[in-house]
């Protein structure tokens, strides 16, 4: 599996609400992905950083869907192209589950 951390500013003073409305406006296209385990959004108010946290079943679907369309899309709506850095992700603990695993 691949963990894939996707980083944009944010416009300034944008509010943990506000971003949790953009964010929930953004939550259905993810739904159903094909190669997506999991995705979390992500805010810091102190730097005005958000973006999110994806869990890929592999790094060739996370490149996939993060194509040149989808760049100019965040790029479109947050002011510039995201950063995003690929992580191996050998290990899962999903405390919910009250397990750890091997992620294959």
């Amino acid at each position: 599996m691949i963990t894939a951390l996707v980083q944009f500013p944010l416009t300034e003073g944008t509010t943990l609400e506000q971003a949790r409305d953009a964010y929930e406006g953004s939550a259905p296209k993810y739904r159903g992905l094909a190669g997506l385990v999991r995705k979390y959004y992500l805010f810091d108010a102190a730097t005005g950083i958000g973006g999110g946290c994806y869990l890929w079943e592999s790094r060739e679907a996370a490149e996939s869907f993060y194509d040149d369309a989808w760049k100019r899309y965040i790029a479109d709506r947050y002011g510039e192209e995201p950063r995003i850095s690929y992580f191996e992700t050998p290990v899962v603990v999903d405390n919910t589950l009250e397990e750890a695993a091997a992620a294959d």
